[in-house]
């Protein structure tokens, strides 16, 4: 920050009275911890259910300006709004589907990861519901409303909380409080109702485990996160938590682990790319993602286990056994769950196969480490059949 104020969240008041460790990120006063401490929140999450204030992402609505009152005429017409932005496929969601993407520059570097979800309700089609990164927030819905331009809106939704209640018992207190909420399956959401309130609920989130992010009022956020909290099997959870919780899970914080100088590609995130898109040749930075796809990147993101020493952070050099600088780590820290340093970062295609002997370079000090498959931690998302 450059001497500007702090924006606060709707349950900033509820994060000083369960003794939250508040610390400036993306321009907000946010809770990294709370007495507990990271390690116990973390496996905590694991366990059972971690409640974590999210409020500082950027979720907003892209809507039709003159919707046809045809569903699937709207939803063409709204995913061709932002498609030219992204490597997703929009235009080929379903009713109820979320999906993770990219918006891309002009010759393929991300710009940031988001969420984009078509909703179910038929008198919802036109409009898509989008949550981009908080720290690119302000620059993301500027360039998306100059697409959109007089053919749709772009309307802000960040005044209102995002919590996200990630755990295996997440979907049991949650469906404990809204109905509807056992009938979604993984990267689907709806608008479900909780005491007259209409909340926006996803089921996904950024720790690898099963879970929602909840949009909800502003009025009502205050309510709703200590009716979460009142049972037993939900414990709050800070941001030092939720970032090794990712890390474990092998997903990309933006602004680390990819930026605008990274392709899809490189970050190892090929599943994002539409083939469809891809072979129409209309993804923004499509040449160069389609050579990279045909003859192999200079350098991909790979997990990295530490056999020994102290934990890599984000910019510690990584070397082959004889010392030779080949990468450089992008995130890393202790695994509460393996009891251990891991990291992700940067190596040629040549070194990134699992089992590959390499070393990360710590306080001047080279320390054994080796390639292995992502994620560190397996994913337990629940899916459901596809109706």
């Amino acid at each position: 920050m450059t001497g500007e104020a702090l924006k606060s969240t709707p349950l900033s008041a509820v994060h000083a009275a369960l003794g939250g460790r508040m610390t400036p990120f993306a321009g907000y006063a946010m809770p990294v911890q709370y007495p507990a401490g990271i390690l116990k929140e973390h496996l905590w999450t694991r366990a059972h259910a971690g409640l974590f204030d999210v409020s500082h992402m950027g979720p907003a609505w892209l809507a039709l300006a003159a919707p046809s009152g045809d569903g699937e005429a709207d939803h063409r017409a709204v995913a061709a709004l932002i498609e030219p932005l992204v490597c997703g496929d929009i235009r080929g969601l379903k009713p109820g589907q979320v999906r993770y993407t990219l918006l891309l520059s002009e010759n393929g570097g991300i710009l940031d990861d988001l969420m984009i979800g078509r909703p179910a309700a038929p008198a919802d089609q036109g409009r898509l519901y989008i949550v981009v990164n908080a720290a690119t927030k302000e620059a993301d819905f500027a360039v998306i409303a100059a697409a959109a331009g007089a053919a749709g809106g772009l309307t802000r939704a960040d005044d209102g909380a995002l919590v996200a209640l990630q755990g295996p018992e997440a979907g049991a207190v949650l469906g404990a409080l809204v109905p509807g909420v056992p009938d979604l399956g993984f990267m689907t959401f709806a608008t479900l109702d909780f005491e007259g309130e209409a909340l926006t609920i996803s089921r996904g989130g950024y720790t690898g485990e099963d879970g929602f992010e909840i949009l909800v009022p502003a009025a009502k956020a205050e309510a709703f996160w200590n009716r979460l909290l009142a049972d037993g099997r939900a414990a709050p959870v800070g941001l030092g938590a939720r970032d090794s919780l990712r890390l474990e899970a092998g997903l990309p914080l933006y602004g680390h682990d990819a930026d605008e100088t990274t392709s899809p590609v490189e970050a190892n995130l090929g599943f994002a790319l539409s083939r469809r898109r891809l072979k129409s040749g209309d993804m923004p930075g499509g040449a160069r993602i389609a050579a990279e796809l045909a003859g192999g990147p200079a350098r991909v993101r790979v997990g990295l286990r530490v056999l020994a020493g102290a934990p890599a952070r984000e910019g510690a050099q990584i070397a082959t056994p004889s010392g030779e600088v080949v990468g450089v780590v992008t995130s890393g820290g202790f695994s509460p769950s393996l009891g251990a340093p891991i990291a992700m970062g940067y190596v040629p295609p040549s070194l990134a196969r699992p089992g590959t002997e390499l070393a990360v370079l710590v306080r001047g000090r080279a320390q054994p480490a080796e390639v292995t498959a992502l994620p560190f931690v397996a994913h337990r998302y629940v899916r459901k059949p596809n109706p």
